[in-house]
């Protein structure tokens, strides 16, 4: 039901009752508590920390590293990455939007012009109105629309900042591919160079009939499936390669990231010893999509605080200043203005079930987005278990594999001190020296692993630098990002 300025003065004498009834009407609607923390972290982790030096930043932890060709490439696709462009502009769409909204219950004004005929089609008039409107939002009302843009603008940011983690994590776990594959081509080009020699080796002992029948065959196949081997890790650099010139923004990727290293140099994209002071558990609400999560419910609470705002009467003030002119010049009168002024009430009478279903609907939307944020919370602490005991394992099977290196090598010197001193042939040499490569390959896919596995543990816990602008993490986060040692 509307009431107009042209009938306000009746209505103004049974105003104050029909505000009362729909005040206690409102206010008769129960309401569901609204969550204030949303579901609590764990107290701690299950899975065991890594013991050693302090823990790199949060926001860099890949210069843990300490290649400056892979600072370049993260600092390249932060600035020229494709989906982080997108994004950006979605924010902008939103803090758009929220700025659109935070103006919507000021008071508006419009000018109107238009020739006007009177009912006797004897004058025309021409009337120029300047009208405002301006709706007070009361209720809730405002505050809840408000609410509702922050929330999401606060979604956009998340969701920007989840790009951010996995653009990083992506680069960092493409250039680690790309740098596993190189070492594994020259693994293989070391064990090609032993078939080599074992191939040469058994002719000369099958000419001499020294050796054993099928040696040579045997070599020569041993030979072929080391050629064989080479087609994995090539193509899994040209895979690597074209991911990484992708989250780059190029449209081809560099020529030297396929080319083979230097042999003896130091292997690129190795992860030093490391360990956590402190790891705290909330931590984990840092993460971008348990962020987003929590805008969720943010939004739909300002839902619930709309709709109910919606169970009482809508109030505005409406004014218009109207100028009349008579085209016609009729000697009755030729021009005059109308100010006017007064409040326009929609009271709901005749749809009260259709809001109160609405606002039982949205409280149904409210207890989805709470649960909503309890299963982003407990899928990123299971992601984070998850990347610990990963860490953890391959911690163990690269220590394990370190040391069937060492035994490898001594093996291997003692083929060849029995070779120096006549006791042994070189061709006798060659397994424990092949066996001495494949083990250093083994430990090496081990290292990848675990560099692998702590690039899953940082992308788990939200790993990335924040947005230039963006006030870091909401403040009940800042004890568990101080104790990671995060900047703000």
């Amino acid at each position: 039901m509307r009431f107009t300025p042209s009938i306000r003065s009746t209505f103004l004498r049974a105003a104050p009752g029909w505000m009362a009834l729909a005040w206690l009407t409102g206010c008769a609607v129960p309401g569901t508590p609204l969550p204030i923390d949303g579901p609590a972290a764990p107290a701690a982790w299950t899975a065991p920390l890594p013991q050693g030096p302090a823990a790199p930043d949060l926001r860099a932890w890949w210069k843990l590293f300490g290649d400056p060709a892979l600072d370049a490439l993260v600092d390249e696709a932060l600035a020229r990455n494709l989906d982080l462009a997108i994004a950006t502009h979605r924010l902008r769409e939103a803090r758009l939007q929220a700025g659109r909204a935070a103006v919507q219950f000021r008071p508006s004004f419009s000018g109107n012009a238009r020739n006007v005929q009177d009912v006797t089609a004897t004058d025309t008039y021409f009337h120029a109105s300047i009208d405002m409107v301006w709706e007070l939002g009361l209720f809730g009302a405002g505050d809840s629309v408000r609410a509702a843009a922050n929330a999401d603008v606060d979604a956009s940011l998340a969701d920007g900042q989840g790009i951010r983690v996995a653009v990083v994590a992506d680069v960092v776990r493409n250039y680690l591919d790309l740098q596993s594959a190189r070492r594994q081509l020259q693994q293989l080009d070391r064990l090609a160079q032993l078939d080599d020699r074992a191939q040469a080796l058994a002719d000369v002992r099958r000419r001499t009939r020294t050796g054993a029948a099928g040696e040579a065959a045997q070599a020569r196949a041993q030979a072929a499936q080391t050629r064989a081997a080479r087609a994995l890790p090539q193509e899994a650099g040209a895979r690597a390669a074209q991911a990484l010139a992708v989250l780059l923004g190029r449209s081809t990727p560099d020529a030297a990231w396929t080319l083979p290293g230097a042999p003896g140099t130091p292997a690129a994209g190795a992860l030093p010893p490391f360990g956590f002071q402190a790891l705290p558990a909330d931590l984990i609400r840092t993460r971008p999509d348990v962020r987003a999560a929590e805008a969720a419910v943010r939004k739909a609470e300002a839902g619930v605080g709309l709709a109910r705002s919606e169970l009482f009467p809508r109030i505005s003030i409406t004014g218009s200043l109207l100028y009349s002119y008579n085209i016609t010049r009729n000697r009755r009168t030729t021009s005059d203005d109308v100010p006017a002024i007064g409040p326009v009430i929609d009271v709901p009478l005749f749809d009260w079930g259709r809001r109160v279903r609405q606002v039982d609907a949205q409280q149904q939307a409210l207890q989805a987005a709470v649960l909503g944020q309890e299963r982003a919370l407990r899928a990123g602490v299971a992601e984070a278990e998850g990347a610990l005991a990963a860490l953890a394992a391959q911690q163990q099977r690269a220590d394990a594999l370190a040391a069937v290196v060492s035994a490898a090598q001594e093996r291997t010197a003692a083929a060849a001190t029995l070779a120096r001193l006549g006791l042994a042939s070189e061709y006798d040499g060659l397994a424990a020296h092949r066996a001495l490569v494949q083990a250093e390959s083994d430990q090496a896919t081990a290292n990848d692993a675990r560099a692998l596995a702590f690039v899953a543990l940082y992308k788990a816990l939200g790993g990335a630098p924040l947005p230039a602008g963006e006030g870091a993490v909401p403040e009940r986060h800042a004890q568990a990002r101080a104790s990671q040692g995060v900047a703000p």
